[in-house]
Parts: C-alpha cells; structure tokens; sequence
C-alpha cells in the first residue's frame, strides 16, 4: 500500500502528496469539503498514483472551486479526461410528455415495429422456399424421421383437445342459433348455421388458433432454447442447414396437418350440433344428416381445405421466425414464444377475412 494521500496550502494553491487511490485516501475528501478557502490552483506533481476515485474527488473539487489542474503525467491526464468526459447529468425521469406526442410516439414504434418484422417474415419465407427447392434437388438431405415426428407432435397429441374444442363449440353453436331461431319458428335451420358455419369457417379458423396456441409456441420455444444454447451455431458450423433440419419439417407438417385436423374438427362441431339438435330439438340424427347433405354446398368443404394449409404455414413460420430471432439470455425465449402466438393468429385472421372477401367474389357463398 503506498502512502496516504494528503495535501497542504500554499496560498491560493493545494499541493497533493501521496497515493490518490481508493484504499489511501482515508477521510481526504471530508477535509477538502471542509476547507473555506479561496482554491486557484491543484497541484499534483507530488503524487505517486492516482486512480479512479482520486481523479473524481480531484475533479469534482477542480469543478466546483474553479480551479486548474497542473502536475499530472500523461497517463493521468486521460485519465482526469475520461473521468470529465463520465461528469455528464443523467436524467433520472423523463421530461414531462404530452399524452398526445405519447400516443403518436407509441403508434409509430408499433408502426415500426410491424413493418420491420413483416420484411422478416417475407425474408423468412423466402428462406423457408429456398430450402424446400434445395430439398427437391437433393432428395437425400430430407429429414424423414423429424417431419414423422413433428407429425406425432403437431397432429396426433392435438386430436384430443381439438375434438373436445370443436364438440363444444357445435353444441354452443347449435344451442345459440335454437334460441335465435326459435323466435321466427324456424329452429330447423339451425341445421344450415352449424354446417355452414363450422365447414366453412369456425373449424378450420378454431383449430388453426388452437394449432398456433399449442404448435407455434412449442416451434418458437423449441428453436429458440437451441438458439440460446448455440446448437443452431454449431449446427452450421458443421455445415448442417438449420432451415433444411429445424424450420422445414416443422413448415411442412403444419401445412399437410392443418387440412386434416380442420376436417376433423368440423366433423366433430356438426357432430355436437347434431347431438344438442337431438335432445332439444327433437331432431333425429338421419334427418340431421340428410338436411346437412341437403343445405351444405361441396364448395364450403372446398374452403376450408384451400384455407387450411395456408394457415399451417403461416403458423409454422410465425414460430419458426420468432424462435430464430431468441438471442441474449433466457426471457427473450418467453418474449418470443408470447410473440409467435399473437402473431400467428393475428395473421390468421386477417388472411380469413381476406379469403371471405376472395370467395365471396368467386360466386363460394
């Protein structure tokens, strides 16, 4: 430990001796807030060291008397600068705003915000394109046995829960449209509300939310673990395609699985349909079945499929994206997997109202 760090006074001037450093300076700066004196001058030619926390006592001392630095080598004069260049005021709140230039603030980093992760998700996309022609070119280079399993993972666990979703959801249909309809004597249409409705639009619609709420987050959360863990790095460092391995069989099963489990899911609603329409309408089951091939165009089966796969791909690729942007620590796995949902469905939905205008159009209505 080198000496403690005094001074002394020669008139307007302060001669500093010993070791400016934290674990010398002892109680110096009480003495120098003691001091009453006119202070012209700091002297520091006699020092043996200075560090840190002596250059900031000096130069908080310099700043508020008004004095000038002198005796100092040039390695402690960068010091003594950087140390001036850190004296900067930091607001500790921010200056009163406006709720009017807040809002406009807010919706433009939204707006920003949006337009920057849809120039992803097309990039994304054309990733995802590239390597799926990539894929056609090299057979060979086909992950079979992961699309299998996210086959398993995506489809078969899901038939559960959206079966029991779609039942519920034909009962409540079916019970709403009873109770509407009966008002104007006209409870067998209930029939036409639950075919159309579920064949065409709540079944696929619901399971593509379901799919996005269980599948997308799971695609997000997967991708994003192994972005933080550097398996992604490593995996191209070995000159393994993280699109072809990771994203591609995950892309492909949504769009071969969405049709089916969006059939599936409509069957299951019209069979709940049919089963409230039973017991509260007295409608026997082979009616119900016969009004249903009777009242519900082919071209509503035509829809749903043509929707269905567009939606499977939107969702695999909304969580495939927002798993693959995870960097820095643990919370930014939540924050995107949070993320790949509300956007899933958000383009879910709006890519439904879309094909409704689109098929309205066709004359499929």
């Amino acid at each position: 430990m080198g000496a403690a760090a005094d001074f002394s006074e020669d008139g307007d001037t302060l001669r500093f001796t010993g070791d400016l450093s934290l674990a010398t300076l002892g109680d110096l700066p009480q003495r120098l807030r003691a001091r009453g004196d006119e202070v012209r001058h700091l002297d520091l030619s006699a020092i043996d060291r200075i560090d840190t926390v002596g250059a900031w006592i000096v130069h908080r001392f310099a700043h508020e008397h008004d004095a000038t630095i002198e005796g100092l080598d040039p390695e402690h004069v960068r010091l003594l600068e950087h140390v001036e260049s850190a004296d900067q005021l930091v607001a500790m709140r921010p200056t009163h705003v406006s709720p009017f230039t807040r809002v406009l603030g807010e919706i433009g980093t939204a707006t920003i915000t949006a337009g920057t992760t849809l120039l992803g998700l097309l990039g994304f996309l054309g990733a995802i394109v590239i390597a799926f022609g990539n894929v056609i070119r090299h057979p060979r280079r086909f992950r079979f046995n992961a699309t299998v399993q996210r086959f398993e993972v995506v489809g078969v666990t899901a038939l559960g829960i959206i079966g029991l979703m779609s039942f519920l959801i034909g009962i409540v249909i079916a019970q709403q449209g009873a109770v509407q309809l009966r008002q104007f004597g006209a409870e067998v249409y209930t029939i036409n509300l639950i075919g159309r409705i579920t064949l065409r639009e709540l079944g696929v619609l619901m399971t593509a939310i379901m799919v996005a709420g269980r599948s997308g987050s799971a695609f997000a959360a997967q991708l994003g673990t192994m972005k933080l863990t550097e398996e992604i790095d490593a995996m191209r460092t070995i000159g393994v395609s993280p699109m072809e391995a990771l994203v591609l069989p995950r892309t492909i099963a949504a769009i071969v699985l969405m049709p089916l489990l969006g059939f599936y899911a409509s069957v299951v609603a019209m069979v709940g349909g049919g089963l409230l329409c039973w017991i509260n309408l007295g409608i026997p089951p082979v009616t119900y079945i016969a009004r249903l091939r009777e009242v519900v165009p082919i071209t509503d089966l035509y829809v749903g499929l043509v929707k269905a796969p567009v939606f499977g791909a939107i969702i695999a690729m909304a969580g495939c994206f927002q798993g693959m942007q995870v960097e820095g620590d643990a919370e930014q796995v939540g924050s995107r997997t949070t993320a790949a949902v509300v956007q899933a469905i958000f383009l879910v939905i709006v890519l439904d109202a879309f094909f409704a205008v689109f098929f309205t159009s066709m004359g499929w209505n």
